[in-house]
């Protein structure tokens, strides 16, 4: 049978998981330290990540910063996610911030910095 496993009789296409997991994948930097966004202050997002609703958050506003970056997280390209988020915001807020985001997009993350999961446990 083409495109099946001949000896699991699994297909051999990629799972729509496994699809979003390379996606996300894609977008993640090279180390945390490559996060250098803003800390403070008003930060407008292009259309092409905040596509609907608010394109303008308050990262001094807890709830609006955690609602950017889980837009960017979830809508922006990796030259977003490098120029948006900043790394010592992101592993702060992980902990509940890994709650808001879709599992591929956290199963991402963690796998490639095992220290946002390790602060989400500490805070648990």
């Amino acid at each position: 049978m083409p495109g099946v496993d001949p000896l699991h009789h699994r297909s051999l296409e990629p799972s729509a998981a496994d699809v979003l997991r390379a996606r996300y994948a894609g977008r993640l930097p090279r180390r945390l330290d490559e996060l250098t966004g803003p800390v403070h202050g008003r930060v407008g997002l292009p259309l092409h990540i905040a596509w609907s609703g608010l394109r303008a958050y308050d990262l001094d506003r807890p709830r609006q910063r955690m609602s950017l970056y889980r837009t960017v997280l979830a809508e922006g390209r990796r030259q977003d996610v490098l120029t948006f988020l900043n790394r010592d915001l992101l592993a702060s807020q992980w902990p509940a911030l890994r709650t808001l985001v879709s599992r591929h997009i956290r199963d991402v993350w963690e796998d490639a910095f095992p220290e946002l999961a390790r602060e989400a446990s500490a805070v648990a």
